[in-house]
């Protein structure tokens, strides 16, 4: 899994004044928990551009004034009208403790479905996976070989090593939709 660094600035005071003033210079705040204590710090907006608008996943190797821990973005909050970056919670990673998180789906193989006509619609585009840090995979590969015509892939279906998917395992990843000119081709046939 891809890693990148992000520098970051403790944070003296909490609170939504503090917040709306650091967001105004440019800044976001963020919390990191799951060690022995949370930290608050803030960081440049510009540093989330290759973490957050991307499809990829990565481990964050976070820098905060000297102090630096290994984590992975849990949430990140965006205003609803202007999708301004509001804040960024991270998990701090720890040896032989399990992590769960959103994967991208990445598909292999060539589809039969797809060559007769019909189209590939992916329902799932990331599923949640649970793994040791050491063991997360930078995405599901998922065979779709085997779909014809009007059939979907399980999320059951996927092969795993070394990390388990949380998603529900009845959900369809996807599907090779029948257009309408080829369902009438295909009736007409009959």
């Amino acid at each position: 899994m891809k890693s990148l660094e992000i520098v970051g600035f403790k944070r003296a005071n909490l609170g939504k004044k503090e917040a709306k003033r650091l967001r105004l210079e440019s800044y976001v705040p963020c919390v990191m928990y799951g060690g022995e204590t949370q930290v608050h710090f803030y960081v440049p907006a510009i540093l989330f551009r290759e973490l957050l608008y991307t499809p990829e996943v990565h481990i964050v190797d976070l820098n905060v004034e000297g102090d630096t821990y290994r984590a992975i973005v849990q949430d990140a909050q965006f205003h609803p009208v202007n999708e301004m970056l509001l804040h960024v919670d991270f998990l701090q990673l720890q040896e032989g403790k399990e992590v769960k998180m959103d994967v991208p789906v990445k598909y292999v193989g060539v589809s039969p479905g797809v060559q007769q006509g019909g189209k590939l619609v992916s329902k799932l585009r990331k599923l949640k996976v649970q793994a040791l840090p050491e063991n997360l995979p930078d995405f599901v590969a998922v065979d779709i070989s085997d779909l014809g015509l009007g059939k979907s892939i399980k999320v059951s279906k996927v092969e795993t090593t070394g990390y388990k998917i949380l998603t529900n395992q009845l959900a369809p990843i996807a599907t090779v939709a029948i257009p309408r000119a080829l369902k009438g081709q295909m009736q007409a046939e009959k």
